[in-house]
């Protein structure tokens, strides 16, 4: 099983602020350490200072700026005091846009990202959103009527239990083949991973709420504890406990 690290002596620990949006969790505080691990976001690092992640042949990536494709196994064997992190939903035009450049000109060669005690992590994020996804390439259409009355009943379906995309597709009056392409070209991101990324959300208002991991799990529509804790592996290559305790969330909706 994937461990979250950072209990060398002397080491950084996870720990700072996070902003959570459909399709990107981004973190900025103290970069801890991990062990090996895949997750399907592209996780793009910056620090003040260098850090190293390690892929899966060994290769150790050692810079200020990295980024990590997706599904790729790694893990930061050396973190950093002060440093953000972005994930980026490979599928939307930022996240396939960090990716390939990742694939094609290596994990060092990474997207600007600048790093500032003085600046918002929301507003770095809509640079960062801004550089990989210029004017004209992103987000242009209007979202068709089905797509707009798909988002606005997600979050009381995602709250009241498991979803059926033939379901939702029924209510909005379109087959669900047609609804989750439509999904998927208008809003960026698969439904099924809109979805989860809605129940993560969940599940973190509900433990900053005080709720224990198996009461936000249920609360989120999760099967169990188990599950959160897969899916924010799967997710982000960390378990629920690290990004719950020691970070500071700012859970924005869009």
């Amino acid at each position: 099983m994937n461990r979250a690290g950072g209990d060398t002596t002397g080491a950084p620990r996870w720990g700072g602020a996070a902003l959570l949006r459909p399709g990107v969790l981004a973190f900025t505080g103290s970069i801890g350490t991990t062990d090996v691990h895949a997750h399907h976001a592209v996780q793009i690092i910056t620090a003040t200072t260098s850090f190293t992640v390690c892929d899966e042949h060994g290769n150790r990536h050692r810079s200020t700026k990295v980024v990590v494709p997706a599904d790729a196994p790694h893990r930061i064997e050396v973190g950093a005091q002060e440093g953000t992190v972005v994930f980026l939903e490979p599928e939307s035009v930022p996240g396939r846009s960090a990716h390939l450049r990742a694939i094609r000109s290596g994990w060092t060669v990474a997207p600007v990202l600048t790093l500032t005690r003085r600046r918002a992590l929301g507003a770095v994020v809509d640079d960062l959103i801004e550089h990989l996804a210029p004017l004209g390439t992103a987000d242009e259409a209007i979202h068709h009527p089905a797509v707009d009355d798909a988002l606005r009943l997600l979050p009381s379906l995602v709250a009241q239990g498991p979803i059926s995309g033939a379901d939702l597709a029924a209510r909005v009056g379109l087959s669900a083949s047609r609804l989750t392409h439509l999904f998927t070209e208008q809003v960026g991101i698969p439904l099924r991973r809109y979805v989860l990324w809605s129940r993560l959300r969940i599940a973190i208002l509900r433990v900053q709420a005080g709720d224990d991991l198996t009461g936000a799990a249920h609360g989120a529509g999760f099967a169990d504890s188990a599950h959160l804790t897969r899916t924010t592996r799967d997710m982000f290559g960390l378990p629920p406990s690290v990004l719950s305790r020691h970070v500071s969330w700012d859970l924005a909706t869009s």
